[in-house]
């Protein structure tokens, strides 16, 4: 992967600080993928853009990621910390030829894997109050979405049908979505040291990635301030130093 340069990065960062979640996804995979399209980004496979941002961590902050995390114990609360390999994180999916297939009663559906698109239009939905069951409908969104080809009942089925697929057809789905692309929900069962018990927690690679940015630009941008005072120079010369050459005048003004 090429690695993007520090003005792209901060720029990166500086859009992101006006959006949230799948904005802030959004602009760090157009950073991973320079030159893509927005609407090509948005129909990757979930898996695809973690594998992708995963990637772009590596290539930024290295391979090791400091994760933090309290006992899901009441009576314990025991602040956890640990290590991750990001070398080992970010498997891309592993889509059959033609979609997943799902058998369910008189179904038989084809689906491709979820993107980022998809679990926008969901958002959506769950942001608009409804006496239904906000849950199942969710589900439902997502499944219609996905579905390459139907037939019950050895016919096709209607659009009707589509929009109010069965539960059993759903769990099926998302039970091969998961086989076929686990990089699109990375859960981590922590075992306490203190009192050995399990706490699940989402790694969220976008929003993870996105604080080390954040941490990093803050950084940054103190740099400048300070060799801009000491030497008079402008952000884009400074920012072509290399980080060596860079905390090497930051010592000669601290020594001074």
């Amino acid at each position: 992967m090429a690695v993007t340069g520090p003005a792209e990065l901060l720029a990166t960062w500086e859009a992101g600080l006006a959006r949230q979640g799948g904005g802030r996804a959004l602009l760090l995979h157009r950073a991973a993928r320079p030159g893509a399209g927005t609407d090509a980004l948005l129909s990757v496979p979930l898996g695809e853009r973690a594998a992708d941002l995963f990637a772009l961590r590596r290539a930024l902050f290295g391979d090791r990621m400091q994760v933090t995390l309290d006992c899901a114990d009441p009576d314990c609360g025991e602040a956890m910390e640990f290590e991750l390999d990001a070398t080992a994180m970010g498997a891309r999916p592993r889509l059959p030829e033609g979609g997943l297939r799902v058998a369910e009663g008189d179904w038989v559906v084809y689906f491709r894997l979820p993107s980022p698109a998809d679990l926008a239009a969901v958002a959506d939905l769950a942001a608009v109050p409804s006496p239904a069951d906000d849950a199942v409908d969710a589900r439902r969104l997502l499944g219609a979405r996905c579905v390459l080809s139907a037939r019950r009942g050895g016919r096709a089925a209607a659009q009707e049908e589509l929009a109010a697929l069965p539960e059993p057809v759903l769990k099926r789905f998302a039970e091969a979505a998961e086989e076929a692309d686990p990089a699109a929900e990375v859960t981590l069962n922590i075992a306490c040291p203190q009192c050995g018990a399990a706490t699940p927690a989402e790694l969220d690679i976008a929003a993870y990635l996105w604080t080390e940015l954040d941490a990093w630009a803050r950084d940054v941008l103190l740099d400048v301030h300070l060799l801009a005072s000491a030497y008079g120079w402008s952000e884009p010369e400074i920012l072509a130093l290399s980080p060596l050459r860079r905390r090497y005048y930051l010592e000669l003004c601290a020594d001074a």
